[in-house]
């Protein structure tokens, strides 16, 4: 996923890194900490890429408290300025400021979803409430907010008409026109609400940790590779437990090793670890805190004469109302639940002839159907993931297919300081040789990062001021043992395509302003570049260059690609089912019109699962209430329809792309020109028309999951 909670963050606070020098109403400096501080000054580094063998824990402090001051005052020069507004003594004034500040928010947020600590935990619990209010100070300034609207037109290209129209509107949808009475009381919404998402997020990240299962008997383990085993072990003596094995937590209610652990009531500890991590009654539960969230959400829509929540946050997405959206989760929901019924009589077929005496759970899911998938398709996972280790499915594969498509090349960077050591860095060059941006990635799951897969950017691309992308993608592969290959399964070499999509979509950014630069659009478009370069890991000509047996360098036998792409439909009943029932969740919680509706956790999930027909105990959604990360510390609340809104958008158009030619360099450059390159400069609705010559159609997406024909 594209990691907008700091994004979101910045947008919010309006800032911009500037090209520009600090002017006469900036704060003396006379503190030779600041001075000497990483953030005070623009990295030296290629395209100001963070300077990691500098940056240390204790720079951020001081970095926010001389930025905010600075910004302060470049806010104030904005609204004492004497001169009649125009977009250059206002809007442009708000794209240049907060430099030092979000130079170091940037980065701070990067490393506390990917690498936090302690401190870092507590730093950012502390400044929550305080960013939130500097972000109330401006876009609840109504000085500031009528400069806005006086300014004419006349004269401004379409990207500063669109400058404007995003900063006009951020601004009413913060709440610029309200009484000051409200104002008042959205600034005290505001901040309970930074803090909350942030106390949220490190509760569940304790209580992934503390939820990792731990195993005394390695026969428990039966059915898990040797690999596997030893790297369980490992991280059982990293975290003290010599001679034992620690099976870890993903951020989503299914674990990854329940495909393979034959021993059933290792797989139920596993499944019930993940699925009650965060609703034990101890100090990592998160329960009181959603609940909270989601009054306060509403009480803030209720502020700007919303019904709820959802209606507030659909404004200015592509989907525009929550009743655009439900209606798309019903139109995948409905026959995604009757597929999956289909296939809990096939799996429950397989668990009676096995004699196996009992009904089906949902730790039994993927075990069965991954034996399901033998018998059907002759495909067994363990026969495909020595095809893919992680450094020839990047390299060979997603790098492959880029060049190919876009014409873009990568040169491995071990002269960059990286912020651990298991990243590594990479420089882009564009079609023409040109350098073009810097890329790190981050692999491997470790205790002190966020669950899931995400891009954010370090630097953002802007003509206006000079800079170009930055970018890294955060993965949470298992970490193999010393010595190791590191193979990963098929939908872990979908996720890397999809945290690469995200990346060209920054990479070839092409804005004057930053605020709509690159990946700074809707939540349900953002998805789907991401999304569409899925569809690459497929692709013969890719997928023959990358698929090689780690031990052989031998390619994948055809037998075997034909089955993956037979098998490409299998199971997709139950994946969309979990997919759709958890964006179904969110909306709910955030579809809430009278405190009322705000149940207990567990009584409103059940609810609201039996109300739209996710009755099926084998499927749960895919992220449960307590731990669903994306909404309650991230930013995608009443937003994780956009998934599934994006998918539409990127079946539709990779229809086009194969009904065109396919993987062809003109198809690259189209796509680059019409969807990567435009940011939200343009109306993302015309953009999809553009490239397509068409309205999106939701059908090739219901014959991608084989829903219909």
């Amino acid at each position: 996923m594209k990691n907008i909670t700091s994004i979101l963050l910045m947008s919010a606070l309006g800032f911009s890194i500037s090209c520009s020098t600090m002017k006469e109403n900036t704060p003396k400096i006379d503190d030779t900490a600041v001075l000497n501080n990483p953030f005070y000054k623009k990295s030296t580094l290629q395209y100001q890429a963070p300077e990691f063998d500098k940056i240390k824990d204790e720079h951020f402090a001081p970095a926010f408290d001389y930025g905010l001051k600075v910004n302060e005052a470049e806010i104030a020069a904005i609204v004492n300025n004497k001169e009649a507004a125009t977009f250059e003594n206002t809007i442009l004034a708000l794209e240049k400021s907060g430099e030092v500040l979000k130079r170091a928010q940037i980065v701070f947020y990067n490393l506390t979803g990917s690498n936090t600590n302690p401190t870092l935990q507590k730093i950012e619990e502390q400044y929550a409430s305080i960013f939130a209010s500097h972000a109330d100070k401006i876009y609840l300034n109504s000085a500031l907010y009528n400069r806005i609207k006086a300014i004419k037109t006349d004269g401004l290209d379409s990207e500063d008409q669109r400058l404007l129209e995003v900063y006009k509107q951020r601004f009413e949808l913060a709440g610029a026109n309200l009484s000051d009475a409200d104002k008042e009381q959205m600034k005290k919404i505001n901040a309970e609400l930074a803090t909350l998402s942030t106390q949220f997020s490190s509760k569940l990240l304790e209580a992934r940790k503390k939820g990792a299962v731990l195993i005394s008997d390695v026969k428990e383990l039966d059915g898990l590779s040797a690999d596997e085993i030893a790297a369980a072990a490992t991280d059982a003596k990293n975290a003290g437990y010599e001679g034992k094995y620690l099976l870890t937590l993903l951020n989503t209610t299914q674990q990854p090793l329940l495909q393979n652990l034959k021993n059933r009531a290792t797989r139920e500890k596993l499944f019930k670890a993940s699925w009650y991590r965060a609703e034990k009654g101890d100090e990592n539960d998160t329960r009181a805190i959603l609940e909270r969230q989601a009054k306060l959400r509403m009480e803030k829509a209720h502020l700007m004469e919303k019904s709820s929540y959802a209606e507030l946050n659909l404004v200015d997405q592509m989907a525009k109302k929550p009743e655009n959206a439900m209606d798309l989760l019903y139109q995948l929901g409905k026959p995604a639940v009757e597929q999956a019924k289909r296939e809990i009589v096939d799996i429950q077929a397989l668990i009676d002839a096995q004699k196996g005496g009992f009904e089906l759970a949902p730790w039994d899911w993927n075990f069965y159907a991954e034996q399901v998938r033998k018998a059907k398709f002759d495909l067994d996972e363990n026969q495909i993931k020595p095809y893919f280790e992680v450094s020839t499915v990047l390299e060979k594969g997603v790098f492959y297919a880029a060049e190919k498509f876009y014409g873009i090349t990568f040169k491995e960077r071990k002269d960059l300081p990286v912020y651990h050591p298991d990243v590594v860095a990479y420089e882009v060059f564009d079609r023409d040789g040109k350098s073009l941006a810097i890329y790190y990635l981050d692999f491997y799951t470790r205790d002190n990062k966020n669950g899931g897969a995400w891009m954010s950017n370090f630097v953002e691309q802007s003509f206006m001021t000079g800079t170009k992308p930055v970018i890294v993608n955060v993965f949470n592969y298992q970490k193999p043992a010393p010595g190791k290959p590191s193979l990963i399964s098929y939908d872990d070499v979908s996720t890397m395509f999809h945290e690469f999509g995200h990346t060209l979509h920054g990479l070839f950014a092409n804005q004057k302003y930053i605020t709509i630069s690159g990946t700074n659009v809707p939540r349900d478009f953002v998805e789907f570049p991401s999304q569409i370069n899925e569809f690459f890991a497929l692709e013969p000509s890719v997928l023959k260059n990358y698929a090689l047996h780690y031990e052989t360098k031998q390619p994948m036998p055809q037998t075997l690609v034909d089955k993956i792409k037979k098998a490409a439909t299998f199971n997709q009943g139950y994946a969309t089912t979990e997919l759709v029932s958890a964006a179904t969740l969110d909306m709910a919680w955030h579809s809430v019109k009278s405190e009322a509706e705000i149940k207990p956790t567990l009584d409103f999930e059940k609810e609201v699962l039996t109300k739209y027909g996710f009755t099926l105990p084998q499927v749960p959604p895919r992220y449960h209430s307590p731990y669903f990360a994306h909404i309650w510390g991230g930013g995608y609340s009443a937003g994780y329809y956009a998934y599934m809104w994006s998918d539409v958008l990127n079946a539709d158009a990779w229809k086009w792309i194969t009904d065109n030619g396919g993987m062809t360099r003109e198809n690259g450059d189209r796509f680059r020109k019409y969807i990567l390159s435009v940011g939200n400069s343009v109306d993302l609705n015309q953009a999809f028309k553009d490239f397509t010559g068409r309205t999106p159609d939701i059908k090739p997406l219901l014959q991608n999951k084989g829903f219909v024909k």
